[in-house]
C-alpha cells in the first residue's frame, strides 16, 4: 500500500498555475524564485571548485569551511556561538533541513505545532513520520501572534513547534514581542523549536530579524535553518543548514545521513565565499526587492485590491473582495486565462481552505516584469 499521505496529496498548488500559466503564456508571479541569478564572484568560486575537485563525497555534515562561516554569519548578524564542529550541520537546501528536523524531533503520535498559513510541504512532512498536527491559525488583517492562539494550540502534549520568519506566505515578521510571547509559551512545555529562517535577510523597512534562539532560554530549545537560496538568490543549488545545540543538530544529523547524505562540495565552497565575501548581495537584494514590493503595492491599491502588510519575504498578499464574489482559487485561474498574469490563492496554505479571498504574488522578479504584470492587470481590470 502507497503511503496514504503523498497518495492523497492534490498537484502541488505551484505545478498547477505554472502549468496554466505556460498554456496562456502568462507573466507568472506565483512561484517565488527570481529571475537574476546571485553574485558572479561566488559562481566563479563554485565553478573552480568544480573544475579542479574533488568531486567525491564530502564530509555528511559538511564541507569543514562552510560550517565555520555559516557559524561565523550567526556570530557577526545574531550574536550566537555555535560549534562548527557539531553545532552546524549543511543540507541540500532549506526544505531537507526541515525534513529531517521534523523526522529527528518528532515521531509517532507526537504533536507538531504550525503557524497557519503554512508553507505548503510542512504538513505531509510531519504527516509522514506519524505526527499529529495543530495549528496556530493568524487572521487578517494584521497575521500576528497572541498569546491566546498560542496557548490554545501549545501545551503539555507539544513535542515540536515550527515556525517560519520572516512568513510565507503572509509577509510577517514577527516582532521582538511576538518571539518574546512564543518563548514564553514554549517554555512553560518540553518542546523543541524548528526555525525556518530561510528568508532572514529579506527584511524591509529596517525592521529587525528576531531569532528565536536569541532570546533567554531558547538557545537549547531551537534548531535554525538558514538558506543560501534564498540569501544569494541561487535557488537551484539547494544548499541549506541547520545550526543549534549540538543535542538537537546531532539527532537532525542522524536523519540527515539517510536523506541525502551529503551536498554537492563545489556548492559548498562557493556558499562559504558568499558567506565570508559576499555579503553586500542581499544587502542590495533586499532594497531592489522592497522597491518591487512598493510598486506592486501602489498598482494592486489602484485597482481596487486590499494589499496586506509586506514586512520580508518575497511575497505580497491582497483580499480580492472589493473586487470579486470569486473564491481565491477561481480568480486566480481566471486571471491567467484572461489577464496573462499568475497567481496563488491563499487559501491553498490553509488546511481548512479559509480564509478563501486572499491571493498571493511574488515581487522577486525584475521590475521591467513587475510594471508588465501590472499594466495587463489594469487594461483588464479597466476594460468597459
Amino acid at each position: 500500500m502507497p503511503n496514504p499521505v503523498f497518495a492523497g496529496l492534490p498537484t502541488s498548488i505551484f505545478q498547477h498555475m505554472t502549468i496554466l500559466a505556460q498554456a496562456h503564456d502568462a507573466l507568472n508571479l506565483g512561484q517565488g524564485f527570481p529571475d537574476q541569478d546571485g553574485p558572479m564572484a561566488l559562481r566563479e568560486v563554485a565553478a573552480r571548485a568544480l573544475v579542479d575537485g574533488p568531486n567525491q563525497y564530502p564530509p555528511s555534515k559538511g564541507l569543514g569551511v562552510l560550517r565555520q562561516a555559516v557559524a561565523g554569519h550567526a556570530r557577526q548578524f545574531y550574536g550566537l556561538s555555535y560549534d562548527p564542529e557539531d553545532e552546524v550541520l549543511v543540507t541540500s537546501g532549506g526544505t531537507e533541513a526541515i525534513a529531517g528536523s521534523l523526522m529527528a524531533l518528532a515521531g509517532q503520535g507526537d504533536e507538531v505545532v504550525m503557524i497557519e498559513p503554512t508553507y505548503d510541504s510542512y504538513r505531509p512532512m510531519a504527516e509522514a513520520v506519524g505526527a499529529v498536527v495543530k495549528t496556530v491559525k493568524l487572521a487578517p488583517p494584521g497575521w500576528r501572534l497572541t498569546e491566546e492562539v498560542l496557548r490554545a494550540a501549545i501545551g503539555p502534549g507539544t513535542r515540536a513547534v515550527l515556525i517560519n520568519s520572516p512568513h510565507n506566505p503572509a509577509g510577517r515578521v514577527f516582532s521582538r514581542e511576538e518571539m518574546e510571547t512564543l518563548a514564553k509559551v514554549v517554555l512553560e512545555t518540553d518542546a523543541v523549536v524548528i526555525c525556518d529562517e530561510v528568508y532572514e535577510h529579506l527584511v524591509f523597512d529596517g525592521l529587525p530579524h528576531i531569532p528565536l534562539a536569541t532570546l533567554p532560554g531558547m538557545r537549547e530549545r531551537c534548531v535554525r535553518i538558514g538558506s543560501a537560496g534564498k540569501i544569494f538568490s541561487l535557488t537551484g543549488w539547494k544548499v541549506g543548514w541547520v545550526t543549534g545545540p549540538r543535542e538537537l543538530v546531532g539527532l537532525v544529523f542522524k536523519a540527515h545521513q539517510f536523506l541525502t547524505f551529503t551536498t554537492p562540495p563545489a556548492l559548498q565552497t562557493g556558499v562559504a565565499h558568499g558567506l565570508r565575501h559576499e555579503m553586500d548581495f542581499p544587502r542590495a537584494l533586499t532594497a531592489r526587492l522592497q522597491g518591487n514590493r512598493d510598486i506592486l503595492a501602489a498598482g494592486l491599491t489602484r485597482l481596487g485590491f486590499a494589499v496586506q502588510p509586506c514586512e520580508g519575504t518575497y511575497f505580497l498578499t491582497a483580499d480580492i473582495s472589493n473586487l470579486t464574489n470569486e473564491k481565491d482559487f477561481a480568480f486566480c485561474e481566471r486571471l491567467i486565462r484572461e489577464a496573462g498574469v499568475a497567481l496563488i490563492p491563499l487559501s491553498a496554505f490553509f488546511k481548512s481552505g479559509t480564509p478563501d479571498t486572499f491571493v498571493r504574488f511574488a515581487f522577486c522578479k525584475q521590475q521591467s516584469l513587475i510594471e508588465q504584470s501590472l499594466e495587463r492587470l489594469e487594461k483588464y481590470f479597466t476594460v468597459p
